[in-house]
């Protein structure tokens, strides 16, 4: 494809439909699969495997003084107890993604919010996985009636509210690297500066998700 040297036009990426000749599951795991697809792209035949993953969400709850709630959690692959966001994925049929992040919030760190917002939607690793993750900024934060069971990694969860500046600095610093939290912490950061001009309605579509392109 030519270069635009003249960098004119809205910065925005392109949904292309296209033949896809064959998809099959050729590992199925306990979390996620892998699919291996064959499909046809400016006259070539193409085949690629990629992990086929549920989506999942996220919440930054900030407070009323400006403090990320974090937690630290293991994370086998890397062997890492990490700092992050309350997560999860959207792994019940039909559950909308804000439900999922108000699900999410309550059960990691039993806490509800009274406000939610569109913060970020990304793409993990599009060359790899078609995940897709949204996170919602959550304030006017509670705590909530009941304070849930936690198993598995989860069991260990230590909980602790930032100042949204600290957080800005540790990703900066590289101290931090959970993508997540480095990409939502600098997007509520420019957001913050732009007056929350940017956010956006806690309850539109997730329009990247494969299985919300699928139902439309």
């Amino acid at each position: 494809m030519p270069d635009n040297p003249s960098g004119s036009g809205r910065l925005v990426d392109d949904a292309i439909e296209l033949t896809v000749a064959s998809t099959d599951i050729v590992f199925e795991g306990k979390v996620w699969n892998i699919r291996r697809e064959a499909f046809e792209l400016d006259g070539h035949r193409i085949t690629r495997e990629f992990t086929d993953h549920p989506g999942a969400v996220a919440v930054l709850a900030l407070d009323e003084h400006d403090r990320v709630l974090l937690i630290k959690q293991y994370r086998h692959p890397v062997r890492l107890r990490e700092w992050e966001l309350p997560a999860g994925l959207l792994d019940i049929a039909g559950e909308p993604p804000l439900l999922a992040a108000q699900r999410e919030l309550a059960e990691e760190v039993d806490k509800v919010a009274a406000d939610w917002n569109l913060l970020a939607d990304f793409m993990t690793s599009p060359g790899g996985s078609n995940e897709v993750l949204r996170v919602y900024l959550a304030r006017g934060i509670t705590d909530t009636a009941e304070v849930f069971d936690r198993i598995a990694e989860e069991a260990g969860i230590e909980v602790r509210w930032v100042p949204l500046d600290e957080v800005v600095d540790a990703v900066l610093a590289r101290d931090v690297q959970n993508s997540i939290l480095v990409i939502a912490a600098l997007v509520a950061a420019a957001g913050r500066a732009r007056d929350w001009t940017t956010l956006g309605d806690a309850n539109a579509p997730m329009t990247r998700h494969p299985l919300e392109r699928a139902a439309r």
